[in-house]
């Protein structure tokens, strides 16, 4: 037990981020700020760029800004000018970036028929393009930069579609083809490309999609949450040791498995899933 430390991260990933300047986006809440929390712990000299709000205030106020290793910007990830404009002012306080993380994501669950086109395009302008701009703005001091990385948070539902994900999965599954793409082009410079895939994370999002969350999708979720601290610790110390996915649980590892092993069982047992939720649902309703 003598290489880890008391924030939970072993030697070797705390001796990556002690230092190292790290852009957080989305780093106010939920997985975000336990990483913002974790990364400074290990000494990082952290950039958060979120939204203008009260999670965004709050966390300006944290005792940690006083001693000048954490600062906060305001910015819309959908508006690469706003995101640009934000990384300027990141540099101009902490130095060249050395590490990108990639928090900042929205779900909305509700059967296909009732999301709107708007739904569809917002998950894509957050969830997709909000990683792909801050990227391309971080890359030149990625690229100039010692063992850089760049770690995107996706999901298990950009490795198994779910029934209700109709706006989210598709978002997810394109953060993990542009982090595989990456992956393969900025390997032979340094840069390190993570991509993390975690099931349901006990968040303030997962407690926001429970409004429009059809019982079929809650029936295929079937296990608890994981905490968001367990995330960010899996994350951070993927990142520093340049592993190309993380999966921050048993059951998410099983899934991952299940999905390349046995692609007609898997959907067989989610159709059986599904079916069953709803004869109950049709009971009920005739009760």
């Amino acid at each position: 037990m003598n290489n880890i430390r008391r924030d939970g991260l072993p030697v070797d990933v705390t001796r990556y981020w002690a230092g190292r300047h790290v852009v957080i986006t989305g780093g106010s809440s939920g997985i975000g700020l336990e990483v913002t929390r974790l990364a400074l712990a290990a000494g990082a000299r952290v950039s958060v760029v979120a939204l203008a709000d009260p999670a965004l205030a709050g966390l300006s106020s944290h005792a940690e800004a006083e001693t000048g290793r954490l600062a906060v910007f305001a910015a819309d990830v959908t508006r690469q000018h706003e995101t640009q404009a934000a990384l300027e002012l990141a540099r101009a306080h902490h130095g060249r970036i050395a590490a990108l993380i990639v928090c900042a994501g929205i779900a909305k669950p509700d059967y296909f028929q009732r999301l709107e086109t708007r739904d569809f395009e917002k998950h894509m302008a957050v969830n997709y393009f909000g990683a792909l701009h801050v990227i391309r703005d971080a890359l030149p001091d990625l690229q100039s930069a010692e063992r850089a990385s760049i770690t995107v948070i996706s999901s298990m539902a950009g490795v198994l579609p779910c029934f209700g994900y109709g706006a989210y999965s598709p978002s997810k599954f394109a953060v993990r083809a542009l982090c595989e793409v990456l992956r393969q082009e900025l390997k032979p410079g340094g840069v390190s490309v993570t991509v993390v895939l975690p099931p349901d994370v006990d968040t303030p999002q997962l407690a926001a999609e429970a409004a429009t969350k059809p019982a079929e999708l809650v029936a295929l979720s079937g296990t608890a949450p994981i905490t968001a601290e367990a995330v960010a610790r899996a994350l951070l110390i993927g990142a520093a040791r340049g592993r190309v996915t993380v999966v921050p649980s048993m059951a998410g590892r099983v899934v991952q498995w299940l999905v390349g092993a046995a692609p007609r069982a898997t959907a067989y047992l989610m159709d059986a899933i599904i079916a069953r939720t709803q004869r109950g649902s049709a009971s009920a309703a005739r009760a």
